[in-house]
């Protein structure tokens, strides 16, 4: 593990080459970020110039490496070539089959050390931290100033602006701004994807984070770790009782 990020590798090696972003051996001049090795840094420069050779077929987004278009690709395609054995639950990238598979290990390595609750992937720990514990918000909308924790909410609410709508269906003519959008209407309108099924009483869900809070309200009441400080009343997520704490408060 790296005791500066928290990111776990899977060698030494891998760790030694992972030092390399926190001692800044390879820097960007244009915008300061480090990356893990030359070739990491020579494809990130891509992104600064207009050097993006590999373009997608169906709504010609560009990109600076091969790889980042075949993935891409199976938006449009639904192509999701890695399966899961268990279940067969599949996926269009190998990454996250791997982080699936602790849904049937139960592996979950990384532990806040402020609420001691546990996440299968470092990012999530990360992100846990921001949102949770921190109230830095550094990512600021050029358009109205509004402030984010992290920058993919920013890159999100920036759409709304803009009126960007990156993600078509290849079904029908609708667009949306979020991928997760996209599989919702995929799933409602046309009835391609896989549902999330709850194992006790077959309700089906869009996704699994509406399937787990399911699972917590109806079927696993006692389980509700969150309590608020002004009265008894208990929660099973972290923002159920930051949304129920604002019922003790003025603000509106």
């Amino acid at each position: 593990m790296c005791t500066q990020c928290e990111k776990c590798c899977s060698s030494q090696s891998g760790l030694y080459v992972h030092m390399n972003i926190h001692s800044g051996k390879y820097k960007c001049t244009e915008c300061g970020r480090c990356c893990e090795s030359s070739q990491h840094l020579s494809t990130h420069r891509r992104s600064h110039s207009a050097e993006k050779p590999f373009e997608c077929t169906v709504c010609s987004k560009r990109f600076t490496v091969a790889g980042n278009l075949t993935r891409h690709s199976r938006i449009h395609s639904g192509e999701k070539p890695y399966k899961c054995h268990e279940c067969g639950m599949a996926f269009s990238r190998s990454g996250s089959l791997n982080v699936y598979m602790r849904v049937h290990t139960g592996d979950k390595p990384h532990k806040c050390p402020l609420c001691n609750k546990c996440f299968s992937l470092s990012n999530a720990l990360l992100r846990h931290k921001h949102c949770v514990h921190s109230n830095r918000r550094p990512y600021l909308c050029p358009y109205c100033g509004k402030l984010f924790k992290i920058d993919i909410k920013l890159k999100h609410h920036v759409r709304i602006h803009t009126g960007a709508k990156p993600y078509s269906c290849r079904h029908c003519a609708d667009c949306f701004r979020r991928l997760d959008q996209l599989n919702r209407h995929l799933l409602k309108s046309h009835n391609e994807g896989t549902w999330f099924t709850c194992y006790i009483c077959q309700q089906q869900f869009i996704t699994r984070r509406e399937l787990k809070l399911h699972s917590l309200n109806r079927h696993h009441e006692d389980l509700k770790p969150y309590v608020c400080s002004e009265c008894p009343k208990c929660f099973s997520t972290a923002a159920g009782l930051r949304a129920h704490r604002l019922v003790h408060s003025d603000f509106r």
